[in-house]
């Protein structure tokens, strides 16, 4: 009691205890019946019209037919539903001397799990004879018998029971004996010879009768023995034993050649008639095969090893005979004990070795148990670990129901090892471990997830098309398809983008391509989804960002702005020779569409007209007298100015720069060539001029007053052209507008203006315009024009 009070009762569960549920199980079995030795493959019975299941009904609920002893003789047909035999039936193999011989069944179905018991009686047949031990047996009779004495002759066995069995004995005719049949206890019939009349051994001293042994089969079969009856001188008294009957229980693991018991009979005659022998008589060949006697001492030891669940008990009649011929009888009962020797045995009736994850409670097995010993040796508990989600469910006598305690998940553990111990309750205890294997199937129930919720590719512009930028990786916990990952483009947020010219992705293994050369300029960054889905049904997704930030490259030279480079007349700065060194004389205004250090420009200067005079700052651009300006100096000069980017490899650009030096602003000076020859072409009042005073010098009085009139008329003209105007193809009459993106720290304007006098056709200047300082009004621009010709304004 204090080893069943340790043991958990959580998913142990005691076998003796059996719990039969009435809604799986009929309440009467179905019972058949059929005749032995019937051919394999007989029909039996409608078994789905007898447990009333409809047509496919078996087969939708795996039916099958399990046997006691755990030999398949029946075949369950499961498309007909008929019960038929799987092979012949021996009675007499199965049952032997029982007349009843009964075969248990069970008919097992699932979904749901459901039992039905089932009995097949099979009938005998007359398919034996019967057969005495020996051909011939010798009898012994003293010749001073009395009519009406018993002699007990060898019994005949038959193998048949009932009717077909052994029924009488008859023996063949002659005038002094007679047989009688007698019924024993156990129902077998011996033969008695009945002596009829005196013997006489001097008139015949021996007698040979054929005995013949009928059964009760139509036709009857027989058997017959020869008895040799000899006539024996006499002997008074006949050997009798001291008990009867001698009764012994033997262990049934007792060592072969162990002492069982040792009979003794005595007899009260003398000398010859007076020794005792010892046989066993009427012994079945069993009984000869497990004990051996000493026909001396008369004693009884074991031949072969016991076994308690095939035999439980040996009666044996021992024979005692004295030298006279005169015998007495004596029973020796044998009881086998059962010791525990029988481990239990686990018999599997349904395995399902394969569950999807996340299926409620599921039937996994169903399986029987047993232990062929008895009391306590044959009750047993049946376990396993309690560390595993599943449970054992009693369901009909010795079957239990493995089933899944919860659902599983195949993604924490994708294969169970489940150990089936049963253990019996005898001393020592023995027990019986069955394993299964159960694999979790899987369930397509985890979408792909990326290693990153955001991805950061950089890509230089100008890159190659096709170019491999980057890739995103996505993995899914799932198995075989439904962790087959493929990767998409999701549309972008901005419709505007193109995105499918930009960068395509491999749908296999997530690489990210550049389809076109990228332009950092055009486009700096830009950003997109992508999507990772399995191959499971239904599919399941999920998403990433990518930013693509283009890199820039130095693939833009630098921009001049200011002097014009547009193929118009060259742009010519004045200087007063009295300028100080460190004159601003122009600035030269660049840009580059680059970003970064490749578009850090400097300024260079590379030829000069007159080296050493001018100098060109790095960093903003401004020519700036190098030292004082002389008499000597050439009134023209000519500036290479290069403009170059901090790029690498780096980009330039070069621009033209014209300087007269002049001694005053209000002075006049000679016109460039290319400027005198546009004004000539512009103005056509100096042509009538002259012709005027070509009219008229002939004419010296009209000389005086033609001299006044033509002094007028230029002071007329002069105060007219105060203002501001550009010649036609000499500067483009628009504001040049310069970027903060070059050397200049914020945006500017610059409007070119030239003086309109032909004589002074190349005094010109800039002047910024602030976008909140424009003139808005015709006065203002007035007063601006008419500082043109007296001023030099330069930012």
């Amino acid at each position: 009691m204090e080893t069943l009070e340790r043991i958990q009762p959580n998913r142990q569960v005691i076998a003796f205890i059996l719990v039969v549920f009435l809604s799986q199980a009929r309440p009467e079995p179905i019972r058949y019946s059929v005749l032995e030795e019937t051919d394999s493959g007989s029909f039996v019975a409608h078994l789905s019209k007898d447990l009333g299941l409809g047509i496919g009904e078996l087969a939708s609920r795996s039916a099958r037919v399990v046997s006691d002893d755990d030999k398949q003789r029946l075949l369950l047909d499961r498309e007909t539903g008929d019960l038929l035999l799987k092979e012949k039936l021996d009675r007499e193999e199965l049952c032997g001397p029982i007349e009843t011989c009964v075969l248990h069944f069970q008919v097992l179905l699932e979904m749901p799990v459901q039992f039905f018991e089932g009995e097949l009686s099979i009938q005998d047949i007359n398919d034996h004879s019967p057969v005495f031990p020996t051909r011939e047996m010798l009898l012994k009779i003293p010749e001073n018998s009395q009519p009406g004495t018993i002699f007990p002759l060898k019994l005949a066995q038959d193998l048949d029971v009932g009717s077909n069995g052994l029924q009488k004995y008859t023996v063949s005719p002659n005038s002094h004996f007679h047989v009688l049949t007698r019924n024993h206890s156990e129902g077998k019939k011996y033969p008695d010879l009945v002596q009829d009349k005196a013997l006489d051994r001097e008139e015949q001293p021996e007698f040979s009768l054929t005995l013949v042994a009928l059964d009760g089969g139509s036709p009857p079969r027989s058997g017959t023995i020869t008895v040799r009856v000899l006539i024996m001188d006499v002997n008074d008294n006949a050997p009798e034993f001291v008990h009867t009957p001698y009764e012994v229980q033997v262990l049934e693991n007792s060592p072969i050649d162990s002492p069982i018991l040792t009979v003794l009979a005595r007899d009260i005659d003398a000398g010859n008639f007076g020794r005792v022998s010892y046989g066993l008589f009427q012994a079945s060949d069993e009984i000869k095969q497990t004990f051996s006697l000493n026909e001396v001492t008369g004693e009884i030891r074991l031949t072969k090893k016991l076994d308690f669940e095939q035999i439980k008990s040996y009666h044996l009649e021992i024979e005692a005979t004295d030298g006279g011929g005169l015998s007495g009888k004596g029973n020796v009962v044998i009881e086998v004990v059962d010791v525990n020797d029988n481990a239990p045995e686990l018999t599997i009736s349904s395995l399902t070795s394969s569950i999807p994850e996340n299926a409620p409670e599921t039937v996994v097995s169903i399986f029987r148990i047993r232990d062929r010993d008895s009391g306590d040796n044959g009750k047993m508990v049946c376990s396993i670990p309690d560390t595993l989600p599943f449970i054992l469910k009693p369901t009909f006598k010795n079957f239990y129901t493995l089933v899944t305690e919860s659902p599983l998940d195949r993604e924490t553990t994708a294969e169970y090892n489940i150990t089936i111990t049963v253990t019996d309750m005898g001393t020592p205890r023995l027990k019986t471990q069955h394993n299964i294997t159960v694999l979790v199937s899987d369930v397509n129930d985890n979408a792909p997830a990326f290693t990153q919720t955001a991805y950061t590719l950089f890509v230089r512009e100008n890159n190659s098309p096709a170019l491999h930028i980057g890739s995103v990786s996505a993995s899914d916990r799932d198995a075989g398809a439904n962790a087959q990952v493929a990767y998409s483009l999701l549309p972008p947020r901005d419709p505007s983008l193109p995105l499918a010219s930009l960068v395509s992705i491999n749908a296999d293994n997530g690489q990210l391509f550049a389809l076109r050369a990228l332009d950092y300029e055009a486009l700096q960054a830009f950003e997109f989804g992508v999507g990772a889905t399995d191959r499971g049904s239904p599919a399941l997704s999920s998403q990433a960002l990518v930013r693509v930030q283009v890199l820039d490259a130095n693939d833009n030279a630098p921009f001049v702005l200011y002097p014009l480079q547009n193929g118009s007349a060259p742009c010519t700065e004045l200087v007063p020779r009295a300028a100080e060194p460190g004159y601003v004389v122009s600035k030269v205004v660049a840009v580059d569409g680059d970003s970064g250090q490749n578009a850090w420009l400097s300024y260079q200067l590379l030829k000069a007209t007159e080296p050493g005079l001018f100098g060109v700052w790095a960093h903003n651009g401004e020519v700036r007298t190098a030292r004082p300006l002389g008499e000597r100096d050439a009134a023209r000069h000519r500036l290479l100015v290069l403009v170059k980017d901090n790029g690498e490899p780096p980009l330039s650009a070069s621009v033209t720069l014209h300087v007269l030096l002049v001694d005053g602003f209000s002075q006049p000076f000679l016109p460039l060539p290319e400027a005198a020859a546009a004004a000539a072409r512009a103005d056509p009042l100096t042509v009538y001029l002259v012709v005027a005073l070509a009219s008229v010098s002939s004419l010296f009085l009209f000389s005086v007053l033609a001299f006044v009139a033509v002094r007028l008329c230029r002071r007329r003209r002069a105060g007219l052209a105060g203002g501001c105007s550009v010649p036609e193809g000499h500067f483009p009459g628009h504001l040049v507008d310069v970027s903060g993106t070059g050397t200049l720290s914020q945006s500017y304007q610059y409007e070119v203006c030239m003086t309109g006098d032909p004589g002074t056709g190349e005094f010109k200047f800039l002047k910024p315009i602030f976008p909140n300082l424009l003139v808005q009004d015709t006065e203002r621009e007035s007063k601006a024009n008419a500082n043109c010709r007296n001023s030099f304004v330069f930012n």
